[in-house]
């Protein structure tokens, strides 16, 4: 996996079955990482209202 655009036959591969396999597995891997990252991207969170603010204190118990 050089990234490199050559003649098969004249970089000495012999077997391009295995090539295929290598470029769809490496597809595969890619489209993974898309779905993946589009899911995430695309969730967005819920606005939740703030809580209820606490009760007071108790009766009789002032200073």
């Amino acid at each position: 996996q050089t990234e490199v655009f050559e003649n098969l036959v004249q970089a000495g591969v012999i077997d391009p079955t295995k090539v295929v396999r290598a470029a769809l597995q490496d597809a595969a891997s890619v489209a993974g990482l898309l779905i993946t990252t589009e899911a995430t991207i695309a969730e967005v969170p819920e606005d939740k209202p703030a809580p209820a603010m606490a009760g007071g204190g108790m009766g009789g118990m002032d200073f």
